[in-house]
């Protein structure tokens, strides 16, 4: 498996088609979570905190990365399927190509500027 797969566009698509109906489920269900009324209860319910990661990058253990970050790392190559990543929902590091949360980074983020001519 060469780089270029991580990045390829069929892979981006698919992903991308199926996070769109994902992210309008948990939008909805969200939604009716945080204006549900609780009888007895003061508060409404808290909203969920930002996603953090950890990544080795150069051998070295770095973070932890908001999702902005990861993403520019992503961009700029530096974080790439093979990188080593650990977040706090999971048990150990994973490759990155194994985790739906930065699989999602990847689909988000731009291609590379290439001027037509």
């Amino acid at each position: 498996m060469d780089e270029s797969n991580f990045f390829s566009m069929n892979r981006l698509v698919e992903f991308g088609m199926g996070m769109a109906v994902a992210q309008q489920m948990v939008k909805t269900m969200n939604e009716s979570m945080t204006n549900m009324h609780v009888p007895g209860a003061m508060n409404q319910m808290e909203k969920p905190q930002q996603q953090f990661f950890y990544a080795m990058i150069e051998g070295k253990q770095a973070g932890p990365f908001s999702e902005q970050e990861l993403a520019r790392l992503i961009a700029e190559k530096k974080v790439v399927k093979e990188t080593y990543i650990w977040m706090p929902s999971l048990p150990n590091w994973k490759m990155a190509e194994q985790i739906p949360e930065v699989l999602k980074l990847v689909a988000l983020a731009p291609p590379p500027f290439q001027q037509n001519k």
